[in-house]
């Protein structure tokens, strides 16, 4: 039998993520295969509800991506209903999303990804005047004085002298596969102690419109934030001031901090743009709509989907397809009525739970069998790429001239073809790409909105189909988010003017999905294939790929009655679950 590691759990993500996989005798990863360990049932708690409260449950799937459930379920509804919001209530929601974007994509790189990259604790030898120097052939960014990284490297070292890497833990210091000189290495743990009081800067946008973050408040029908530029309560003169500052602050970071250091970060790593690829498939829902969300000719990010790498043959995916759009388990912890080899549409889909795998704690899954809690959405029966990646594809084959030039541009800096893209590095420089391309639209939505505002265009509601009298018996509807981790879909069913059934497809089911029932491999799986490693008891290499993807795992179920009383427990075979 080939060695086979276990990784479980994957850290610095969000939820419980296990990667098992078989070397051959290179210790090359010949075989991959992922497992969400974690049941989600927020489907199961949907239905039967209003649906106009489905955002305040749906939201509660993630606790990172703390606004894209929401604006998926609020426009599942309103599709469903024919409610279409008011421009000033798009340009709103638009807002947040991109601010959204920003702060998830500069946390991921500095705290979630970068220590793959970054021997912190080599740092320590780093000549603080030679990253000084680095730093301003970079960046014009303030924070550049050979004092500065001198007092940083104490900050670091105080840290390590007391044992406890805090910050900095769950990371194979001193691996050989770290190539990053000490100079480069302090001047990215620089950074991400930055990035850290920077976020508070960011979130202002969600606090402002949303009342809180994470988790803002949102509304079928527009936004919860009315337009008065004369009143305390409302969006008035004080609070855009404060959120221009705000993008001011995004932007500058972004180009000053972020793009230079994946810049300055890339050139040791190159190899990495020959690994990690996996499928060549890739696909978006599309996200920035205009107040008419069915035109998708107005998306700044293209509904699309790209097969075998074939930047030139852009399909537009239908996401309402009963035929094309499916979801598999034959190798998921799922019952379906009519068999596990057949495929069901959102519409159509079933939240049965059946854990048949080995009773922990166990050595290996049973990869022949059902192995993971995650279904395996597929189009057209193929798997797919969803993600950064996929949306510069997109917007690169597409010719939206930002992606374009961003994208030439870091190809040409780092000497690297366009095929370079489809790889660990790739995904990692278009997560960067569209950082900045959609901090720069943070700045025109916010100019389209002060726009609105002195034309006399406040409404940021529209009530005309709020009360459930004015329903249709039956409806369905489909609701998008382009989520920083990739597409996502929220598919509503509503029968007697209650969810009669609630489907939620989210990105990290798309790249983590198990096998199907072709035995096709998800994108996790497919993209560690050829992985070398060099000591498989520290799979630093396998990390790097699995984090450029951005795992963020499906949250578990959690419910209590009106009072907030547990109402049992049920074991998964893995977790025991609180009802």
């Amino acid at each position: 039998m080939a060695e086979r590691i276990v990784i479980d759990p994957i850290t610095r993500i969000e939820g419980h993520l296990r990667i098992e996989a078989e070397l051959d005798a290179n210790q090359n990863v010949a075989q991959a295969y992922s497992s969400g360990t974690m049941v989600r049932g927020i489907e199961v708690i949907l239905n039967g509800r209003d649906p106009r409260e489905a955002w305040a449950f749906a939201q509660r799937a993630c606790g990172v991506c703390t606004t894209v459930h929401s604006f998926a379920s609020i426009r599942s509804v309103e599709d469903a209903l024919g409610i279409q919001i008011p421009k000033a209530a798009n340009l709103i929601r638009n807002l947040m999303i991109a601010q959204q974007y920003v702060h998830d994509h500069v946390m991921h790189f500095y705290h979630l990804h970068a220590l793959d990259w970054v021997d912190v604790v080599n740092a320590l030898q780093a000549d603080p005047a030679e990253t000084a120097a680095i730093q301003q052939s970079i960046s014009p960014w303030a924070n550049s004085s050979p004092g500065y990284f001198a007092d940083v490297q104490q900050k670091v070292q105080a840290i390590v002298d007391s044992g406890q890497l805090s910050l900095f833990a769950n990371a194979y210091w001193g691996h050989p596969a770290y190539k990053l000189p000490p100079a480069v290495n302090l001047l990215a743990t620089a950074h991400y102690l930055e990035a850290l009081d920077w976020q508070s800067h960011v979130t202002k946008i969600h606090t402002i419109f949303g009342g809180k973050n994470p988790h803002p408040n949102f509304v079928v029908g527009g936004v919860p934030m009315p337009i008065d530029l004369n009143s305390d309560t409302a969006l008035n003169a004080s609070r855009l001031s404060i959120i221009s500052d705000s993008i001011d602050r995004i932007i500058q970071f972004v180009d000053q901090v972020y793009i230079p250091d994946v810049l300055a970060i890339a050139p040791y790593y190159l190899e990495y743009a020959g690994f990690g690829e996996g499928l060549g498939n890739f696909l978006t829902w599309g996200e920035f709509p205009d107040v008419d969300h069915k035109d998708t000719s107005k998306f700044l990010v293209p509904r699309t989907v790209i097969m075998n790498r074939d930047l030139g043959n852009i399909i537009e995916p239908d996401p309402n397809d009963l035929d094309l759009m499916k979801e598999f388990v034959a190798h998921s912890w799922y019952d379906y009525s009519n068999g596990d080899g057949v495929g069901l549409h959102p519409w159509q889909g079933q939240t049965k739970f059946n854990y048949t795998g080995p009773k922990p704690p166990y050595d290996f899954l049973e990869v022949e069998q059902k192995y993971s809690w995650l279904k395996a959405p597929r189009w057209n029966e193929k798997p797919m790429e969803v993600g950064p990646l996929a949306r510069v594809l997109a917007m690169y084959a597409k010719g939206h001239e930002g992606a374009v030039q961003l994208t030439n541009t870091v190809l040409d800096s780092l000497g690297a073809p366009v095929e370079a893209l489809f790889s660990t590095l790739g995904r990692t420089a278009a997560r960067a790409i569209e950082t900045k391309i959609f901090a720069d639209e943070l700045r025109n939505i916010y100019n389209n909105l002060i726009a609105e505002i002195s034309a006399g265009n406040t409404a940021t509601f529209n009530g005309d189909l709020w009360e459930p009298t004015s329903w249709p018996r039956q409806a369905q509807g489909f609701g998008f988010m382009e989520a920083p981790r990739g597409a996502l879909g929220h598919w509503i069913v509503i029968n007697g003017r209650k969810i009669e059934n609630y489907q939620m497809v989210v990105p990290t089911t798309w790249n983590a999905s198990p096998r199907d029932h072709l035995g096709q491999p998800g994108a996790y799986e497919a993209s560690l294939v050829g992985t070398p490693l060099a000591n498989p008891e520290w799979p630093l290499e396998i990390l790097r790929t699995i984090h450029s993807f951005d795992p963020c795992m499906a949250c578990a179920i959690h419910m209590v009655d009106a009072t907030g009383q547990d109402l049992g427990e049920v074991a998964t075979g893995l977790n025991v679950c609180t009802f």
